[in-house]
């Protein structure tokens, strides 16, 4: 699910990067947020973060004292993806194994469906693996499925989310290849 928020932040910018004209030092903080924001990648109570809409305030700067450094307190409205349970995610298979599946959703890389949670379906062998089913498309690698989410997980080492996820319900499944 998407989701804006209001988030508050310090951003540092060097005593060298320092203008008179508040134009130019508004520029630094903006560039300097938006690295900070991409090297952040994701939080566990937010989700992905995904994008900054608007930068809404810019507190006084504090000069730290031993680098000369400017901290400013900033606030910014921003974009986040998080996976809930009982949500219902779109996903491109990307990996198929003798146990189920992994997706991709999103920023989410690794969200998987077991072979036991996919009623009616079984695994054939050979170059390219699939799950095949009698009323079902095939879900092969490149196949957009449509899932319900079981489960989440976040992974604070790699700063990311897995999840685990299921065709059990109407109208999930596979849709097609992916476009």
């Amino acid at each position: 699910m998407f989701l804006k928020v209001k988030l508050p932040w310090n951003v540092v910018i060097p005593a060298e990067s320092l203008d008179t004209k508040g134009l130019v030092l508004q520029k630094s903080i903006i560039i300097r947020l938006l690295d900070e924001f991409a090297a952040k990648k994701a939080t566990k109570d937010l989700g992905y973060l995904l994008a900054v809409t608007t930068l809404d305030h810019i507190g006084e700067g504090k000069v730290r004292q031993q680098s000369g450094d400017v901290l400013f307190p900033v606030v910014f409205s921003g974009i986040t993806f998080k996976i809930f349970r009982g949500e219902i995610l779109e996903g491109v298979v990307h990996k198929v194994l003798k146990h189920g599946v992994f997706l991709k959703c999103g920023p989410i890389e690794n969200a998987y469906l077991s072979c036991i949670k996919m009623p009616g379906y079984s695994y054939t062998v050979g170059e390219n693996p699939v799950f095949r089913s009698e009323k079902q498309p095939t879900i092969e690698k490149d196949v957009v499925v449509r899932v319900i989410v079981i489960g989440t997980k976040w992974l604070e080492a790699e700063r990311e989310f897995q999840a685990l996820v299921s065709l059990d319900g109407d109208y999930l499944g596979p849709l097609g290849p992916e476009s």
